[in-house]
């Protein structure tokens, strides 16, 4: 194989996977050599020649075969460092770049990391799995892959877990890196503290001079044209000297309103990784994780079965509301001596469960679900049996039947007179799908979160 045709199949995997995985994934892989129906590529990190033979393997081959280039398996491998050149005393000094001192750790103008995040105590689910695969490698350390790497999603969804634990890997791996963590507003706090003060020039000798610089809810800047600018410099100058960047944002890149378009450019420019909402599953594993927490401060306590899977199914906004909920009704066991039983669960989380109850209509579901599948209302509900009509329609039946009280045979009556027994086969075939759809399972959990929200 050529590079050329290499080329060729590099730009057919760009329209197939999009431009975000094809500049995170596909560009960095470097073509080495076809050997005996084996192609051979040469990528910066093991971690990223596993996800890619993963995740996009079978299209690459299919591509390549495609081109008439005889492939039956791919293999991905990390080219062995050269060996540094080694520094030559009084070498020509006017050749030399200019330095900058770094301060001590204690002049570094970071936020302190909470203890209690750390990777050992993110509960890792299908929504999460490839943020803290990622968040893993960063801070592994070694050669800078992923610049910037920016994380998103909804509030209390794991972003500053993530950073924290970063934080804490990198310190426990290198206890001399010089890592900062803070907020887009602290950032801009003591930004305009150094224009008030005329210290812009230690400012940018602070910021300019870490080693790795993480910065939580960068939404905040948007608007602020002055913080704008002063980051986007900042930005480029820990990128030019190879430094790390991470960043978390409640939205991605290209949705912050108000956000410069160069700014957008650079943070797209690295890997950029969603926080789904969570589902039952990880709600539930988060409940056990802090469930064993709990046990040394309140020795003694019960917790009867059924309760934390009440707990998972019944508050699914975000897991701050989780742990929160689990918090209180742990406290409130202890100072009344009593188990924790669905019933005190109950008494105790009232105002949390009635928040976590709006009524929901079968007319706002199939609402909901139109918009969601983007097809007309009138179809849904109408005769048409194309798949692409009839699965949103059992995937409305099936929310349906979840999240009201309605009988099946006024469900049916409600998607166009059909008998119970359709709508008995919809709900069905969604519970069977969702176990071994991902598409599906993200769908329903999005579509949920919308009608509760």
């Amino acid at each position: 194989m050529t590079n050329e045709e290499w080329g060729k199949v590099r730009n057919k995997l760009q329209k197939a996977v999009g431009q975000n995985n094809y500049t995170s994934w596909i560009e960095p892989l470097e073509f080495a050599e076809l050997d005996g129906g084996v192609a051979r590529f040469l990528v910066p990190t093991n971690f990223l020649g596993n996800w890619v033979s993963q995740n996009f393997g079978d299209q690459i081959l299919k591509h390549l075969n495609g081109e008439g280039v005889k492939v039956a398996r791919l293999e991905f491998k990390v080219p062995e460092k050269a060996k540094p050149r080694p520094v030559v005393p009084n070498a020509d000094k006017t050749a030399a770049p200019a330095t900058i001192t770094k301060p001590d750790h204690s002049d570094l103008p970071g936020a302190p990391l909470d203890a209690r995040f750390t990777f050992d105590s993110f509960v890792v689910g299908k929504p999460n799995e490839l943020a803290h695969a990622a968040a893993r490698r960063v801070a592994e350390g070694g050669p800078v892959t992923f610049n910037p790497l920016f994380l998103y999603g909804g509030v209390g969804l794991g972003k500053t877990h993530l950073m924290h634990a970063i934080a804490h890997e990198m310190k426990t791996r290198q206890p001399d890196l010089r890592v900062v963590y803070l907020s887009a507003e602290q950032f801009m706090y003591r930004f305009v503290q150094a224009i008030r003060e005329k210290q812009m020039i230690d400012f940018k000798q602070l910021f300019r001079s870490v080693d790795v610089l993480m910065v939580d809810d960068v939404q905040f800047i948007a608007g602020k044209d002055s913080t704008q600018e002063e980051f986007f410099h900042t930005f480029n100058a820990l990128v030019d000297q190879n430094k790390q960047i991470i960043i978390s944002a409640d939205r991605a890149p290209g949705e912050i309103k108000d956000l410069e378009d160069r700014i957008k450019s650079r943070l797209q420019c690295g890997l950029v990784v969603d926080l789904h909402p969570t589902d039952y599953e990880l709600r539930l594993g988060v409940l056990q994780t802090k469930v064993n927490a709990y046990r040394e401060q309140y020795k003694g306590l019960v917790i009867a079965d059924g309760v934390l899977e009440y707990l998972a199914h019944r508050i699914s906004t975000n897991v701050r509301v989780l742990e929160g909920a689990l918090m209180r009704l742990f406290a409130f066991a202890s100072l009344v001596g009593r188990e924790i039983t669905l019933e005190l669960a109950q008494d105790c989380l009232g105002d949390i469960l009635r928040a976590s109850d709006r009524k929901v209509t079968v007319e706002e579901i199939q609402r909901k679900v139109s918009e969601h599948y983007n097809i007309r209302l009138s179809d849904l509900i109408g005769p048409r049996r194309v798949r692409t009509i009839a699965r949103p329609r059992q995937v409305a039946m099936y929310l349906a039947k979840h999240m009201t009280s309605r009988s099946l045979p006024e469900i049916g009556r409600r998607f166009g007179g059909r008998d119970h027994t359709t709508v008995m086969h919809g709900v069905k075939r969604i519970d069977e799908l969702k176990g071994i759809d991902d598409q599906i399972a993200e769908d329903l959990e999005l579509l949920r979160r919308a009608l509760e929200a």
